[in-house]
């Protein structure tokens, strides 16, 4: 299953529209306003689905998933030089990637490829694709792209 995650351009607020392949809404993302980054999403009939919330007053940026309102697990940037790195307390997934943080795999406990996430270039806004091997880790693999985005842009 592929999605297309693309940033929209004029919001006061992170704002996002994910696509499939045949180019329909699947989820849309939309930011609220709170302490640290707070990203709720919805399904296409408009219902919330899940949220990425920023815990504040960390050490380094943390990430809490949640999904049908229930804690699913978190993402937090660890302590490291020139190749980012990510720990993920989440169906003992990992996350693999290059220096710029453009192109990284989601990998399973045994190795195998959960998603692959690439940036897509000479784009106004940012858009990545996600290639998800099973589509029912599509929503959780978009809470990790959404958690890395965000802290990237906390960052910057």
């Amino acid at each position: 299953m592929k999605l297309l995650f693309k940033q929209r351009l004029f919001s006061w607020f992170d704002s996002y529209d994910i696509y499939d392949e045949a180019g329909q809404t699947v989820y849309t993302v939309q930011g609220q306003l709170a302490w640290g980054h707070c990203l709720k999403i919805f399904d296409a009939a408009g219902y919330e689905i899940g949220m990425v919330k920023e815990r504040v007053f960390t050490f380094l940026p943390k990430f809490e998933l949640y999904f049908d309102g229930q804690y699913l697990g978190c993402i937090y940037k660890e302590l490291s030089f020139l190749r980012p790195r990510y720990t993920i307390e989440c169906n003992g997934w990992q996350v693999e990637g290059d220096f710029f943080e453009w192109d990284y795999r989601i990998l399973a406990p045994d190795g195998g490829p959960v998603a692959v996430v690439s940036k897509q270039l000479f784009n106004w806004t940012d858009t990545y694709i996600i290639e998800v091997a099973d589509p029912q880790n599509a929503l959780c693999a978009l809470m990790l792209v959404l958690a890395i985005d965000a802290e990237k842009c906390s960052r910057n």
